[in-house]
């Protein structure tokens, strides 16, 4: 079995997508010896502010509003837990287990740079409950994105000190159950531990990880339907030469420009040179152009993500600059400063330039169904509605319809999280990102694309045996659409009249989820 080493510095998307999907025998974590050390020297300074009776927030004082409330030292347990079952109030369904391995790992990381003050011990059960798969069950709604995402965190933070639920070997069992069927006893909160625990932008990055990481195979399989689209509506890959694009250097748009080439290569249902007919309509010639624009937004969400990752996001935090317990010049060497690392604001306004991007990979794949699917609008390439016995048979008219109907509510959903804040916390929290709002809105913009894609690759699959069908041959697809093609028709035959084709749109759906997915990055 794997081990992964985390240190709060260099986790990376594959390693916490493996984690996230971990099966048997999927890689263990544990904690590198410098964040161990790191982790104890910023405990040990907690203890000693505690010892000298230091007043710093979180610490000695209570949360938010109550920042001006000092709390003694015989308290300070009590409100560490108090903060954990108090901010546990998320609502919705709970979060599936890979975005909750997730979490938990990210937070594992972020805690490990022994900036947060929490124990090793409370550390280390995180890793075992990881590692054991004791998963909280974590509410995905609750969260304003500051200070950071503190209901679902403190769902999580619940599980460690045996309160709130969480699912081991397929059952939904009473956090402190949990724990004892894994072997793993609840640990007391001590000074700062309940504070670490919730405040930070843990949830909205982990699922903003998965759901970038699934952009990324989406906009391949986008270029591959847009590509079976192209054969089947005999279009030419003469917009695609390089050429063009390197006069407009934007590089993803070279990067799709190729890619769409590549796929195409060997083709024999592509348009060769015709004066008659020397270029398609926008949602094919202009791939390059929109995909390429919507692989832009993929890249800076993984940048943004891959920065975040390894980033420590609570508050405060605890600046130890030398042993603990002394001083220098009658000065501490210890500083608790309070900043602002927990607002999701850069997250939030990436996540929504995703979902719009998303959105447009979906808005372009639809109008590839329509044409497709309306004779007139494909220049009698292919049947109307893509079937030889219109009028008895409906053929795949209410397919577009479908895509139409997704491609309005990804538009609906595109509106911006990151726009909008409300007040909180009697108005010292008077910002916030709704970062997990807009991640939320991206997961099911991406799920919708996942449905249109394979739509489209359904309408594509069927016009393409339409076009073979009126030529009497078996053309040659691209290298790169016809593995694609070639999976569909496992699956799904040729609609030679109406049947029930929800069967056939679920089949494609599954074409989708493997090449989303299953395929290694």
């Amino acid at each position: 079995m794997q081990t992964i080493v985390i240190d709060g510095e260099s986790l990376t998307f594959e390693q916490v997508l493996a984690v996230a999907y971990a099966g048997p025998g999927g890689p263990s974590v544990a904690l590198s010896e410098r964040a161990s050390e790191n982790v104890n020297r910023a405990a040990a300074a907690v203890d000693t502010l505690l010892e000298r009776g230091e007043i710093a927030y979180g610490i000695t004082t209570g949360f938010g509003a109550f920042k001006n409330k000092i709390i003694s030292r015989g308290e300070v347990e009590e409100l560490q837990r108090n903060i954990v079952v108090s901010h546990a109030v998320g609502v919705g369904k709970p979060f599936d287990i890979p975005t909750v391995r997730a979490i938990m790992l990210i937070r594992a990381n972020t805690l490990a740079r022994g900036f947060s003050g929490i124990r090793l011990t409370t550390l280390e059960l995180i890793l075992e409950c990881l590692n054991r798969g004791v998963h909280p069950v974590i509410p995905e709604k609750g969260s304003l994105g500051a200070s950071g995402d503190l209901a679902p965190l403190a769902h999580f933070a619940c599980v460690l000190i045996g309160e709130g639920e969480a699912e081991f070997n397929g059952e939904i069992l009473p956090g402190a159950e949990a724990l004892s069927k894994a072997g793993l006893s609840p640990v007391v909160l001590k000074a700062k531990e309940g504070l670490a625990l919730t405040n930070g932008t843990t949830v909205m990055t982990a699922v903003g990880l998965l759901e970038t990481a699934r952009a990324m195979r989406l906009a391949e399989l986008a270029d591959v339907a847009g590509c079976l689209s192209l054969e089947a509506l005999n279009g030419t890959v003469t917009a695609f030469d390089d050429r063009i694009h390197q006069l407009r250097p934007h590089p993803r748009q070279i990067e799709c420009a190729r890619n769409l080439r590549n796929i195409l290569e060997g083709s024999e249902m592509v348009r060769g040179f015709d004066p008659t007919n020397v270029q398609d309509a926008y949602t094919l010639r202009c791939m390059p152009q929109v995909h390429g624009a919507c692989r832009d937004a993929v890249a800076y969400a993984e940048w943004l993500l891959k920065l975040e990752l390894n980033s420590v996001t609570d508050n405060p935090l605890i600046f130890v600059s030398g042993p603990p317990e002394s001083k220098v010049g009658g000065k501490s060497l210890i500083e608790v400063i309070s900043g602002g690392n927990f607002h999701g604001e850069p997250l939030a306004l990436g996540f929504d330039y995703l979902t719009i991007a998303l959105s447009e990979l979906g808005n372009i794949s639809e109008r590839r169904i329509m044409r497709l699917t309306d004779e007139a609008s494909n220049a009698h390439v292919l049947p109307a509605f893509l079937t030889e016995y219109g009028g008895l048979n409906s053929g795949f008219m209410i397919v577009q319809y479908t895509a139409a109907s997704l491609c309005t509510e990804n538009k609906v959903l595109a509106h911006p999280a990151s726009v909008d804040t409300i007040p909180s916390s009697a108005n010292v929290e008077d910002h916030v990102s709704m970062g997990l709002t807009a991640v939320l809105k991206l997961r099911q913009v991406a799920e919708n694309l996942e449905s249109i894609l394979a739509l489209e690759l359904l309408c594509a699959a069927q016009g393409i045996d339409l076009r073979r069908k009126q030529r009497g041959a078996e053309n040659r697809l691209g290298r790169g659409t016809s593995p694609i093609y070639t999976r569909l028709r496992e699956q799904i035959p040729f609609v030679q009249r109406d049947v029930y084709l929800k069967l056939y749109i679920d089949s494609a759906a599954a074409v989708v989820r493997e090449f989303v997915h299953e395929r290694p990055l």
